[in-house]
């Protein structure tokens, strides 16, 4: 199964799966570029790995959560090019990518993803890995890093509140959502070896905007210039 994944919640990342192989990927740490980054990436790696849309199986997309203004740019351009191509487009939480990171890196018992949700907050889920039976306990919630359940966390969450969050391990507190992972979870949903981590490919923000309505653009203000 032929996949091109976009993750945009927390940083940026495209990738080209096949099955359970990658074919190319990239990837950035920047936060607030990816209305110039992300189109020329899906194109890079495609000519990469010399593959066209028309070829593809399907899209997925990192619906988040995250900020708003990164994660609506990497959901744009999904169900863009999956209407160009005329392909199905699946949604994915970003953070059951740290998830599945952490499975792979042998984090047992329960666990949690956490991300940066600015305001001094965290995007976390709770998930759990018992002798390979691995998934999602709860979640995902927005919160101050203090309010999270105490238990090993992994996600680059964890290195901005250290003093709060445990570490699951060294590294894993600068893991951030990869989207390589997403395509290789959705691709073992859309081949029968996985259930509940498909979605709507919608934005989830879990909390109102900080941009705010000009109160003379207010609805009682509508149309005043023409009176």
């Amino acid at each position: 199964m032929l996949l091109l994944s976009i993750d945009s919640s927390a940083g940026a990342s495209v990738a080209l799966t096949r099955d359970d192989a990658v074919l190319a990927e990239w990837h950035t740490e920047a936060g607030n570029s990816h209305a110039e980054v992300l189109a020329p990436a899906v194109q890079r790696i495609m000519a990469e790995a010399d593959v066209s849309g028309a070829a593809l199986d399907g899209v997925v997309v990192g619906v988040g959560p995250g900020p708003f203004t990164g994660l609506r740019v990497g959901l744009a351009l999904a169900h863009s090019v999956a209407t160009a191509w005329d392909k199905p487009l699946h949604g994915v939480c970003s953070l059951d990518s740290l998830a599945l990171r952490a499975v792979e890196a042998e984090i047992d018992g329960d666990f949690l993803a956490v991300t940066d949700a600015r305001r001094r907050e965290v995007y976390w889920a709770h998930y759990t890995n018992d002798d390979g039976d691995s998934g999602l306990v709860k979640g995902p919630f927005v919160d101050q890093a203090a309010a999270c359940p105490d238990l090993p966390a992994v996600g680059a969450g964890v290195g901005l509140y250290a003093q709060t969050l445990t570490a699951a391990s060294a590294a894993s507190s600068a893991w951030l959502p990869h989207a390589s992972e997403l395509a290789l979870l959705a691709a073992g949903v859309l081949e029968g070896e996985l259930t509940g981590v498909l979605c709507e490919p919608r934005p989830l923000y879990l909390r109102e905007s900080d941009a705010k309505v000009p109160s003379q653009m207010g609805a009682g203000n509508r149309g005043a210039g023409n009176r």
